[in-house]
């Protein structure tokens, strides 16, 4: 059986990892490099890295801050925010990124999805969408853009599938109501995400405890799991460390990677 993973997922502002809640009221936490470090010698199993303003700023990614966390990182390690073309892609991958996340553009210019693929692989290319339940599209998600910012009226489910078609490797999907709300997250729309692609995806988006990684793992088929405010969040009482999480997750019959003693 495959090993399930966790993956902590950095919203970046000037260099800074910042926790926001729903996308708003960003509060700053750390510079991305330190916070970096620390989750990777606490073993996390993959990094995220989200340079949040790039795309409604209209500006390139944040590459100095991709370059400084990768020297401190050793595990697989993917951006996004501000990649609008193909030669982004490749700034960032010999920036250190492992796979390169698209967003915004891809849906502006879903061309980037294929150009990605065929240049540096499937493998290298995770779609990421925000995803909010409206009610106004056939499965009732909607697709936001621009830091969940901007409607597109686009079905979320519709858009999963033809991110697939177009050789996307991997699917990030953030319910933007669970977002930051540590209330656990949308299953409802992972199963239908799960129903309608078959490359992996990754649930992202309301977890506060781990229970709820759990319960994510053992209802739905994602392979991975973001749970960035578990983890560094200043709004919680308590944060958890990814030893404590995955030997909660062992206890209960959910394969992922040990820690390493």
């Amino acid at each position: 059986m495959l090993t399930k993973r966790l993956i902590a997922c950095f919203d970046i502002v000037n260099g800074m990892v910042t926790k926001a809640v729903q996308f708003q009221d960003n509060i700053n936490v750390s510079p991305a490099e330190e916070m970096a470090g620390a989750m990777y010698d606490a073993q996390i199993d993959e990094l995220i890295f989200y340079d949040i303003t790039a795309s409604a700023e209209k500006r390139h990614i944040d590459i100095e801050a991709v370059k400084k966390v990768a020297r401190r990182v050793f595990i697989p390690f993917t951006v996004g925010g501000g990649i609008k073309k193909l030669d982004d892609m490749y700034e960032a991958l010999k920036a250190g990124a492992e796979k390169i996340s698209v967003d915004s553009m891809a849906v502006r210019n879903p061309q980037i999805i294929s150009d990605g693929a065929k240049a540096f692989g499937s493998q290298c290319v995770v779609l990421s969408t925000q995803v909010k339940y409206t009610g106004q599209t056939p499965s009732g998600y909607e697709v936001y853009i621009d830091g969940a910012r901007v409607a597109t009226g686009m079905d979320a489910i519709d858009w999963l599938r033809r991110g697939q078609e177009l050789g996307a490797g991997e699917i990030c999907v953030n319910s933007i109501d669970r977002d930051g709300t540590l209330s656990g997250y949308d299953l409802e729309l992972m199963k239908a995400a799960q129903a309608a692609v078959t490359i992996p995806l990754i649930a992202s988006g309301g977890a506060g405890k781990p229970e709820h990684i759990k319960e994510m793992f053992a209802g739905t088929q994602a392979q991975a799991a973001i749970i960035s405010s578990m983890l560094y969040s200043p709004r919680l009482e308590r944060n958890y460390t990814v030893c404590e999480l995955k030997e909660y997750l062992l206890q209960h019959n959910i394969p992922v990677r040990p820690v390493r003693v």
